[in-house]
């Protein structure tokens, strides 16, 4: 995650050349043709001729069914996906399947270098008290590539906690820290260092020093099965819990098809997904887990909402009930290759997660939803985030 023509224009008209006399050219239907009938090839191109003879070639008999396989495939196999995430969005949720009280909000650095005031605590407690937030991640990074992270990168941290304390009794503010992982390229934190895992433990005792009640981890991209990662939860988990303080991670999408992390890493060297088994290990490790389901390139509300609800049910799966799992919302706009705004809407993806929930574990407590992000939400966001999941 971040913290922060039309037109046509005529064709030309045909033009119709005369045919010259006494050239012997039949101008009928099937266009021009030689003397003895048949199709004229003085208009088709030297090397397209050669690939029409070659892909004629009886020795490509069996790559060319191999290829039109291969192809028929993927449009199946790609239409298939559409009609089960479609079908997965049909019905309605089960009653109750509203919020717990448990969801959360993710907030920009203002809230922490100065720039947020008194006055903007209180439009805030006004915002949020009618609705189920409960944490609030607050950026408060990013973390240094060693892992280091400057006390002058949150000055007014102390400040934020207590201003919310007093207008927003109940509500925990965590300290959102992030780092680019250099798992995908040559810059970036290393986890398999020891050394850099042990400064971003020494990082987390330094935010709960500050005041915050938690500390909540984004770092990206991770890929599936890292024991590194894992190591450093266990780490991480020892300081929060003697510190009576919430740990908390941000979460890749889990394989919406068996094994679809290790394919996307053989051909794009980007596994976008993790495995539900290394999920789960993350989800045992911490006491909060909220997924990033969005930015998922679905191009209709009914496939972002049926994928929505296959992740819920997928993640609800292999996340203990003690653990607060918590489904991401697109609480901003883009229109891009990975993200249709017009598609992954705040209504979809509740309706997802409400649908998943109900078919998976509808009584569950420990569940909510995360609101991504305050300084890019609409107020159209709000609205529906409160219609479909608050009241």
């Amino acid at each position: 995650m971040d913290e922060g023509r039309t037109g046509t224009e005529a064709e030309p008209a045909a033009e119709t050349a005369a045919t010259p006399a006494g050239a012997g050219a039949d101008t009928g239907a099937g266009g021009p043709r030689d003397d003895e009938g048949r199709a004229s090839s003085s208009r088709v191109p030297g090397w397209l001729r050669t690939v029409g003879r070659g892909w004629r070639n009886p020795r490509l008999r069996w790559p060319k069914r191999v290829a039109l396989g291969l192809v028929l495939a993927l449009v199946l196999s790609t239409l298939a996906a559409g009609i089960a995430l479609r079908a997965n969005y049909a019905g309605d949720p089960a009653s109750g399947t509203r919020t717990r009280d448990r969801d959360a909000l993710w907030m920009g650095h203002a809230w922490v270098d100065g720039r947020k005031k008194d006055a903007d605590v209180k439009a805030l407690a006004e915002r949020l008290r009618t609705t189920g937030i409960r944490d609030l991640y607050v950026h408060a990074g990013p973390l240094e590539h060693d892992g280091t992270l400057p006390e002058s990168a949150y000055p007014k941290a102390r400040w934020l906690v207590e201003a919310v304390h007093r207008e927003l009794p109940g509500v925990r503010v965590q300290a959102w820290l992030g780092d680019v992982l250099a798992t995908e390229g040559e810059v970036g934190m290393r986890l398999e260092r020891a050394a850099t895992r042990a400064a971003v433990v020494r990082s987390a005792g330094q935010v709960l020093d500050a005041g915050f009640e938690g500390a909540h981890f984004d770092l990206e991209p991770l890929h599936s099965d890292d024991s590194d990662y894992l190591s450093l939860l266990d780490d991480l988990r020892r300081v929060t819990r003697a510190r009576d303080a919430q740990l908390s991670i941000a979460a890749h999408q889990i394989d919406p098809l068996p094994n679809l992390h290790s394919v996307a890493g053989v051909f794009t060297a980007h596994p976008k997904w993790w495995s539900q088994s290394f999920f789960g290990q993350v989800a045992r490790r911490v006491d909060q887990i909220a997924v990033m389901s969005y930015d998922t390139a679905l191009p209709l509300e009914s496939l972002y909402g049926g994928y929505v609800a296959e992740q819920t049910a997928l993640a609800l799966e292999v996340t203990p009930k003690s653990t607060d799992l918590l489904m991401g919302l697109p609480f901003y706009y883009e229109d891009n290759m990975d993200h249709h705004g017009s598609a992954e809407t705040v209504a979809a993806a509740v309706r997802g997660a409400r649908l998943g929930l109900s078919r998976t574990d509808r009584t569950r407590e420990h569940f909510g939803l995360a609101l991504y992000v305050d300084f890019a939400a609409r107020e159209k966001d709000w609205t529906a985030y409160e219609e479909g999941w608050v009241r």
